[in-house]
């Protein structure tokens, strides 16, 4: 009776911690069908009646913002960012974690510094080397996504590769494998649930990031990525369409929920290999 007294309540708090999750995004769908007058002097309401205006915030929002071609370059720079991360970000925490010295630990700690450094200390810096480097494009967003997301990528991945038997590694050098089919052949399949992991989080991180976009790339060029067109629906004076930034929203978070969702299983898996391991 007891235990079934504490699963009613975790199921309760459960509940109510998935109500808590979601209304938010329920809230930004309800409201991307009320008109933007409504939206101000109702918020909590149900679009019904006048306030119901269907799809038209979304026609308007993507009249005004241009979203196909920001949420096209959205895809590019995500993706493509994704499996540099992961890539490169892999590669480096094996070499770490198998070359033993005190340069590749001295190198392993400044990646795991690099993860408690607020991004507003190296804001101002970053924006300067961007402009004399030319990395104001969507190839230097990749390269500067690179360098602050490797950080907790190398540290999730050399928490892992320690936990992989150095003999299933020596047993490939005996088969004839180089370094570089040794790590491709045999690790890298190994590290597959904190590489889904790392993926997941890193394009959650990048898609919705907005200030170094913003920074970086600006509004004034074609390469602008959606949460800064999203933000252009805020006119000189502080107006706001709230109608037509609510259905941009809806819009903007369908692709990472259903990324996640397909991949979220793999998650805990990672995270806690990762993470346990190390």
């Amino acid at each position: 009776m007891k235990e079934k007294a504490i699963d009613k309540v975790l199921f309760f708090v459960m509940l109510v911690l998935m109500i808590l999750f979601l209304y938010p995004i329920f809230f930004i769908v309800m409201n991307s069908f009320k008109g933007k007058f409504f939206i101000s002097d109702s918020p909590f309401s149900i679009p019904v009646g006048d306030s119901f205006v269907g799809l038209e915030n979304y026609v308007e929002g993507l009249i005004r913002t241009g979203f196909f071609q920001a949420i096209g370059w959205s895809f590019f720079i995500t993706i493509i960012s994704v499996l540099v991360i992961v890539l490169f970000s892999s590669m480096t925490a094996y070499y770490l974690t198998r070359v033993k010295n005190k340069w590749t630990k001295a190198i392993y700690y400044m990646f795991a510094f690099s993860m408690i450094v607020p991004f507003q200390m190296v804001m101002f810096p970053t924006i300067k080397i961007a402009d004399v480097l030319h990395l104001n494009n969507p190839l230097g967003m990749i390269v500067l996504y690179l360098g602050f997301g490797s950080g907790l990528s190398v540290f999730m991945f050399s928490g892992f590769i320690k936990s992989i038997p150095v003999e299933i590694e020596e047993a490939a050098v005996i088969d004839g494998c180089t370094p570089l089919k040794q790590f491709f052949y045999v690790v890298f399949p190994i590290l597959k649930p904190t590489a889904i992991t790392v993926a997941i989080l890193n394009a959650m991180w990048i898609w919705n990031d907005y200030l170094l976009p913003y920074l970086v790339i600006g509004v004034s060029t074609k390469y602008k990525t959606v949460p800064v067109v999203i933000q252009m629906l805020v006119g000189s004076n502080g107006n706001k369409d709230l109608g037509a930034m609510m259905a941009m929203l809806v819009l903007d978070i369908i692709p990472i929920i259903v990324f996640y969702l397909s991949a979220q299983k793999y998650i805990i898996k990672g995270v806690s290999a990762g993470a346990v391991k190390g």
